[in-house]
């Protein structure tokens, strides 16, 4: 369990994020048009999870349309956008956005797996059941490079460090 704030009032999180130098759990979400994906989808590439909320929220659209800039300067590196919105919210945001050179992935019907695996599902507070802001960056292998939970919700990630750990 970690301990993280939304708008200054704690909350916690199901568990801790992978370690570094793990294996990095795999996972089945879904994308905006409705297809299955899993890490197993991305092997042989370098990986950094995106992890937030919402898309509908500012910090998740701000960090979204950072890590799609910077996507399409990374040799064999995707990027993947992790919440629990629905594919259809995605899409939309995406479409409207010209998000195009990262995936948007849902963990919206996997039962919290994703969620328990990977220590980022809220469970309490206002966002209770939502994914906490994160970082995972997984190499070629699969093997956890980075990490970050970010301590404030309403605060972005640190977007040097992580697109640092894929070099």
């Amino acid at each position: 369990m970690a301990k993280i704030t939304l708008g200054g009032t704690e909350t916690n999180t199901i568990g801790d994020l992978p370690a570094v130098g793990s294996a990095a759990p795999d996972f089945t979400l879904v994308s905006k048009d409705m297809q299955e994906k899993t890490l197993a989808s991305y092997h042989g590439q370098k990986v950094i999870l995106n992890i937030y909320p919402s898309i509908d929220t500012g910090v998740c659209a701000m960090s979204t349309k950072k890590f799609n800039q910077e996507a399409s300067k990374l040799e064999n590196t995707r990027i993947v956008c992790i919440s629990k919105d629905l594919p259809f919210a995605l899409k939309r945001y995406c479409d409207a956005e010209g998000i195009d050179n990262l995936d948007n992935l849902t963990n919206f019907r996997d039962g919290g797996n994703f969620g328990k695996n990977y220590g980022v599902e809220i469970f309490d507070g206002a966002f209770k059941g939502l994914n906490a802001r994160a970082i995972v960056v997984v190499n070629e292998q699969g093997t956890v490079q980075y990490t970050e939970l970010v301590p404030e919700i309403g605060q972005e990630p640190n977007y040097e460090k992580a697109l640092a750990a894929i070099q």
